[in-house]
């Protein structure tokens, strides 16, 4: 049953990444009431698909490439919602809602069997779903940032503002703000993984090329907030040093090609 859930669950991000179109970009409130009942819904389906089909695999964690995807979907559409219920901006569905529906488009059709060399624990569970929850909120910063962008040169060029957007303060704060929600679960996430690490692998875990990568991943995030706190940075600059922690971010996922660790293989 985990599929069929699953599959609904894409059908109806589907809906909501259609809706959310005219609810966002030309100001139709009609459609609001469509994009985010079937964001929700698509939630619990989704979460219950994933559920059963953890419990199904007997482990409390995902093991292949398909499993973390969906999870980091989950992630990014509980992110957008949250910021919905604060800010009652649509804007960030119209990015979240189409990845979330790629993200979980081939899980739902095409089940991989690749598994993660990780041991399965609940302490690995949380290092899993602290890092994603740390990129999902780097990626809603790095779109929050554009939008401030688009918005401001607009407003420069003495052009109507997108009615649809939120001021910039409220973009400005939202950028902001998931950077800082995100900082302590991607410190946390290392800091669990390291400790596991340590003790079933030793040092040499250390040395591994996307380890390396993770905390000068986590530097360049922690240098992104003193940066944005202590001198303002708003508009191009901040879109520009958002963009190069994103970067680095898929830096770390394309590490996986090359860790003994982290990486992805079939049996």
């Amino acid at each position: 049953m985990s599929l069929t859930w699953l599959r609904v669950a894409v059908l109806l991000y589907g809906i909501a990444a259609l809706a959310v179109l005219p609810a966002a970009l030309y100001d139709r409130p009609r459609w609001r009431h469509l994009a985010i009942p079937a964001t929700i819904a698509a939630l619990l389906f989704h979460f219950v698909a994933l559920a059963e089909m953890l419990n199904a695999a007997h482990h409390t964690l995902p093991v292949d490439s398909h499993e973390t995807q969906s999870l980091l979907a989950l992630l990014l559409v509980a992110t957008f919602l949250t910021v919905y219920a604060r800010y009652r901006t649509l804007a960030l569905g119209i990015f979240v809602l189409p990845i979330a529906v790629l993200l979980t488009l081939v899980p739902a059709f095409r089940p991989g069997q690749e598994t993660i060399l990780l041991a399965h624990s609940g302490w690995i569970f949380l290092h899993i779903v602290l890092l994603l929850a740390a990129y999902a909120a780097l990626f809603l910063s790095l779109m929050a940032s554009l939008l401030y962008f688009f918005q401001e040169r607009r407003l420069k060029a003495k052009q109507p503002a997108f009615r649809s957007l939120p001021p910039l303060e409220t973009t400005d704060q939202i950028a902001l703000k998931t950077l800082l929600f995100g900082l302590p679960c991607m410190t946390a996430g290392l800091l669990i993984g390291s400790a596991l690490a340590e003790q079933t692998i030793g040092p040499s875990y250390f040395l591994d090329p996307k380890i390396l990568l993770a905390f000068a991943m986590w530097l360049a995030y922690v240098g992104m907030i003193f940066i944005r706190r202590h001198s303002g940075l708003r508009g191009r600059r901040a879109v520009y040093l958002s963009s190069f922690v994103f970067l680095v971010i898929l830096a770390v996922w394309a590490a996986n090609q090359f860790s003994s660790v982290h990486r992805f293989t079939t049996p």
